[in-house]
């Protein structure tokens, strides 16, 4: 039996058998950095880990499915605020993770949340289309940008939604007036943020607006003409969080992954993968922007989270 066993599965797909395991860890990717991490986790441990990868909403709604007999040990969300639902449900298991003390400041919720990496939001741009794009949000409501840019669907992105909302409560009147300014200049909002990547990558679109910064940098590093900058207005850093399930059997184990997750080994391997570490003592990949480099908006994950509905609500009303 292979000891990394991914499930790829799709929606409306039967789910395969289980299969016998130390360990069972929902991720929601990126899936190279999952992969890496759980070979590496196995190879150190000797623990077989059994691994579903899928998107956040994906990874909640077979949580809910599941509820009456949990599955998952372990969880790892791409969205905070989906993170702090489960929370808020009262699901997640307390412990003082090793090294959570060197976790950014806000990026360790009550010994629950362990955000052991992050990711900005910025501007995803072909260079082939554009040598160099403005990085003031309002000149994309301008006629020379109108039909040449893309904003991820937030019903679909749970990243596109923290920039929505981060926008929102940083400065709520001067979000919505940006964003009706945007609707009038046709922009298109327009899937989950890896269809919306590709539209820039292909050439139908000059412009990715919240793009996932990481996501962007390894296409360039692959050699297609993609650079990512950042909003001069500032941005939201989104942390992605690891949690140990109150309904896992198997707790000592999970809280094994969660430390090696905030591990310098495991930090480096983040790195890599051209995210943000959740450590501040490690330092991001030399080839991109670190945290520190990044100027971010003033908002409040606790609000985000509670006006998250009536966000996307209107946001996606206005676009309709």
């Amino acid at each position: 039996m292979n000891k990394l066993s991914i499930l790829a599965l799709a929606v409306g797909m039967v789910a395969a058998p289980a299969i016998a395991a130390d360990l069972t860890v929902y991720t929601a990717g990126p899936k190279g950095l999952a992969n890496d991490l759980v070979k590496d986790y196995q190879a150190l441990s000797g623990k077989e880990l059994q691994v579903y990868q899928a998107t956040t909403g994906r990874i909640i709604g077979r949580l809910k499915a599941e509820e009456a007999r949990p599955v998952a040990d372990v969880v790892i969300l791409a969205s905070w605020p989906a993170a702090m639902g489960l929370q808020r449900e009262g699901l997640l298991h307390s412990f003082d993770a090793e090294n959570s003390d060197k976790l950014r400041a806000g990026w360790n919720s009550d010994n629950q949340l362990f955000a052991y990496s992050g990711s900005a939001l910025g501007l995803t741009y072909n260079t082939r289309l554009a040598e160099s794009v403005p990085t003031s949000l309002k000149t994309y409501t301008e006629e020379e940008w109108k039909g040449k840019v893309v904003i991820p669907d937030p019903t679909q992105s749970g990243s596109a939604l923290d920039f929505i909302s981060g926008f929102v409560a940083n400065d709520a009147d001067k979000a919505w007036e940006l964003f009706s300014e945007f609707e009038k200049n046709g922009i298109d909002v327009n899937g989950a943020n890896r269809p919306a990547l590709n539209q820039v990558i292909n050439g139908s679109k000059s412009v990715v607006v919240a793009g996932v910064d990481y996501m962007g940098l390894a296409e360039k590093q692959k050699g297609n003409p993609i650079e990512v900058v950042y909003p001069e207005e500032g941005t939201v850093i989104a942390p992605r969080p690891a949690m140990v399930l109150q309904s896992s059997q198997n707790q000592a184990d999970a809280e094994d992954f969660v430390n090696y997750l905030l591990s310098e080994r495991a930090q480096k391997i983040v790195a890599g993968a051209l995210l943000l570490p959740g450590r501040s003592d490690i330092p991001a990949d030399p080839s991109r922007p670190d945290y520190d480099d990044i100027k971010q908006l003033d908002y409040d994950w606790s609000w985000m989270f509670n006006n998250q509905a009536s966000v996307t609500s209107k946001f996606t009303e206005m676009f309709r």
